[in-house]
């Protein structure tokens, strides 16, 4: 086979990154669509390389259940030597990849949060588990918050704006919180846990127990804190809403609400929270939208940017 030479077309890999997000999160691509029409193209590009690098790491089509893979460190160089291929401008051949590439040269997205992003693949393929809860918030940095600052970026945000990124690493903190909650059974049975070894031993859960009928009740306590965090993440992520154009603003807002939502309802349901997995009803998150809509007014006045961050909450690393 001939090597590639060129880049498909911008409307063929816009058109294949809206498939694709349309297949991987209902939520998001609920939300994309109050975005004006250049930054929704620009949201699902860079949707796309997430979920397809997320699912080159989990051997998944689009999410779904996990399996274990044998060969995590493969996995994990084909999607760096992928990635900075897309970066160079180099075609790949897989529209995911060359789609990212090019949002990224569109919205001059710093590089170094891709590379901050596959650290988060990194530390899975080594079958790393958080000892603290500064280890599972960077965690969370590296496979969320990252999304949220190229996210901004995307918005129009400028890459030096560091408050404004702040919290934009919240909202994704707040959404990746609010996975771990909802997912400990499905991570369970893929034999990871994101809890931290350290709530664990708070709460004398054995380690590789924590999935126990027995447990449950314990474990329950660990969801609700987990709900508590995202919470506080979210609030905060809101007070970065001000300085973004009012379309992108109502998608964002809708977005933390709709997401914010699974983490309450884990809390909601106790120790019944795997029993089914959580999601949000289709009617929920028209409500969201339509709230949202009504908060983007008034949204520099309920939420200021210069609203004092809680020092309570982890701050992103810095380049």
């Amino acid at each position: 086979m001939p090597p590639l030479t060129s880049l498909p077309d911008r409307s063929t890999l816009v058109a294949q990154a809206r498939d694709s997000i349309a297949r991987g999160s209902k939520s998001f691509a609920l939300a994309s669509k109050l975005f004006d029409r250049q930054t929704r193209e620009r949201a699902w590009l860079l949707y796309a390389w997430c979920r397809k690098c997320d699912d080159i790491a989990d051997g998944q089509d689009h999410g779904g259940t996990m399996r274990g893979v044998a060969d995590g460190q493969a996995r994990l160089s084909t999607i760096r030597v992928l990635t900075s291929a897309a970066l160079r401008g180099d075609p790949t051949g897989d529209p995911a990849f060359d789609g990212f590439g090019l949002v990224m040269r569109e919205c001059a997205i710093p590089e170094r949060y891709a590379h901050d992003l596959i650290e988060g693949f990194a530390l899975d393929a080594r079958e790393w588990r958080p000892r603290s809860e500064a280890d599972m918030l960077r965690y969370c940095y590296h496979v969320a918050g990252t999304v949220g600052c190229m996210m901004a970026i995307l918005m129009g945000v400028d890459p030096d704006d560091e408050a404004t990124l702040d919290r934009a690493c919240d909202l994704g903190l707040a959404f990746q919180l609010a996975n771990i909650a909802r997912d400990i059974s499905e991570d369970e049975a893929a034999d990871r846990c994101y809890l931290p070894e350290e709530w664990l031993v708070e709460m004398d859960i054995p380690p590789g127990e924590h999935m126990k009928p027995w447990v449950r009740p314990r474990l329950a306590i660990l969801a609700r804190r987990l709900a508590d965090m995202a919470a506080a993440y979210e609030e905060s992520a809101r007070h970065g809403t001000g300085v973004l154009p009012p379309r992108s603003a109502w998608a964002v807002l809708a977005a933390a609400g709709i997401y914010g939502d699974i983490a309450r309802e884990v809390a909601r349901r106790g120790e019944h929270a795997w029993d089914h997995r959580v999601t949000t009803p289709k009617s929920d998150k028209l409500g969201w939208v339509l709230r949202a809509g009504l908060q983007v007014p008034g949204r520099a006045h309920r939420w200021p940017a210069a609203t004092f961050r809680p020092a309570t909450l982890w701050t992103r690393p810095r380049s």
